[in-house]
């Protein structure tokens, strides 16, 4: 069998002697309730485990993530989400977002996934990049001092572009 493929028909074959694959992810997190904040985290953290370079801009609700008065504490609610099989008239009844946080952290500590703050930690420690949107900062009257400790600063939009050039994009 002869080896001269074109670099076109040639395998792609994963290096894992180099922790910087020349990869990038970029992740808008735009939602702040307790079900949306965990997909961001969850694909920064896997993404690090792969070498990947990974920025996530925090940006609208998404700023109770790293919001240290909001992160230990965000909420979930059944209440105009169909993928939790109830009937939706339910969800509005009073103590059913408590209910239903209280449902979705166990399920979340059972499978030892870490809370959000820890989370961030240790997508920090992992090499991993916060920004916070200088809009929603705004918007909301807060600055890095509201923030979680190691959001690397409030920028804008066009900065975090600029940052995550060429970087695979995902809007959460």
């Amino acid at each position: 069998m002869t080896t001269d493929m074109s670099p076109e028909t040639r395998p792609l074959v994963p290096s894992f002697d180099t922790e910087d694959s020349g990869r990038k992810l970029a992740i808008i997190c735009s939602k702040g309730s307790l079900d949306m904040a965990y997909p961001g985290l969850i694909l920064a953290n896997a993404a690090l485990g792969e070498g990947v370079e990974v920025h996530l801009f925090f940006t609208f609700w998404g700023f109770d993530i790293i919001n240290r008065k909001h992160m230990a504490d965000l909420k979930f609610t059944p209440l105009g989400n169909p993928a939790t099989h109830m009937p939706q008239g339910l969800g509005g009844l009073p103590g059913m977002t408590a209910i239903a946080t209280h449902q979705m952290r166990k399920a979340i500590a059972d499978l030892d996934v870490p809370d959000v703050p820890e989370f961030l930690e240790q997508i920090v420690g992992s090499g991993g990049h916060l920004w916070a949107c200088r809009m929603s900062a705004d918007m909301q009257h807060l600055t890095e001092a509201d923030l979680y400790e190691e959001v690397e600063g409030i920028i804008s939009a066009s900065d975090f572009i600029e940052k995550t050039e060429g970087a695979q994009l995902l809007f959460i």
